[in-house]
């Protein structure tokens, strides 16, 4: 049995985290309490005492929009405490598992994004995040970058699908944006595919180092995410006030930071490893289900 380090274990992907890694060895698990990822020194400090075979990130700082006036606090937990975790990891000749997001591309294609496509963020939480990318890939090689896309899951603090829930028991119409397209993704689902790699790459040598793009199937806007939310909790008795769901676009709604209008990742290279993941409404059933049964 490995020791795996899981850090970010408190998060919506780390919570569903604790639970797959119990698969791949002994997890010491630790949240935002217990480690502060812009200290340095104690970063290090608690990686050369668990001295683990696979260190897990699950942190980040995802406030997208206030990353534009907190740029020194994003950069330091995506981008360089990740670079120091790498460096600790290629010391003990171990495997880092990171996460990451399709905020490092600009949403220009037409096409799903590739793992080998040229990355080009358009703000801060996403210069952050590929900051961290370059130091984790510079730094140790043994490691999996998985980028994934509007994570959503029953556990954690907010997500598009809570916030969505509570705004449309209090209201009867809402305001969504349509011309963002993207994949909504159970946090469960990631969760499951970080333990699949794991146990590919260090018992089987079959997950090579490198990045991987995993989403649940299919696309949609947020106003099509937002139609489903609905319709799916209504099955499971969500009692809303929704009638109306208006769709608009990007310049009805303008935020801090410029959102990628097209960041479809494509899941071809991890789904011959994996398979084929569920299709987002399917896993949005699911993680429903989920919350009004907890």
């Amino acid at each position: 049995m490995s020791g795996v380090f899981l850090i970010g274990a408190n998060g919506q992907v780390g919570q569903d985290l604790r639970r797959t890694l119990k698969g791949v060895g002994d997890v010491t698990a630790v949240g935002r309490q217990e480690l502060d990822l812009t200290d340095v020194a104690s970063l290090r400090q608690r990686i050369r005492a668990a001295q683990p075979d696979v260190l897990v990130n699950a942190a980040a700082y995802t406030a997208v929009d206030k990353a534009e006036s907190e740029v020194e606090l994003a950069n330091a937990i995506n981008a360089i405490a990740p670079a120091v975790m790498a460096e600790e990891m290629q010391r003990l000749d171990g495997l880092l598992v990171h996460i990451s997001t399709d905020y490092v591309f600009d949403g220009t294609n037409s096409t799903p994004y590739r793992e080998d496509d040229m990355p080009h963020p358009l703000g801060a939480y996403g210069k952050s995040k590929l900051l961290g990318e370059d130091g984790v890939r510079q730094s140790c090689d043994n490691h999996i970058i998985l980028r994934t896309a509007w994570v959503y899951g029953a556990k954690g603090k907010g997500n598009f699908v809570k916030t969505m829930l509570r705004l449309a028991a209090e209201r009867d119409e809402l305001r969504v944006v349509a011309d963002q397209i993207g994949t909504p993704t159970w946090s469960s689902d990631i969760a499951a595919t970080i333990a699949k790699l794991i146990q590919l790459e260090s018992s089987e040598g079959e997950a090579e180092p490198g990045t991987y793009h995993f989403t649940n199937s299919g696309v949609a806007s947020w106003y099509d995410f937002a139609v489903a939310i609905f319709e799916e909790a209504k099955t499971q008795g969500a009692s809303l006030n929704i009638k109306r769901v208006v769709p608009i676009t990007t310049a009805d709604y303008p935020t801090p930071t410029q959102r990628p209008a097209y960041s479809v990742l494509s899941g071809q290279k991890i789904a011959e490893l994996t398979g084929v993941p569920p299709h987002w409404r399917h896993s949005l059933r699911q993680m429903l289900a989920e919350l009004y049964t907890s």
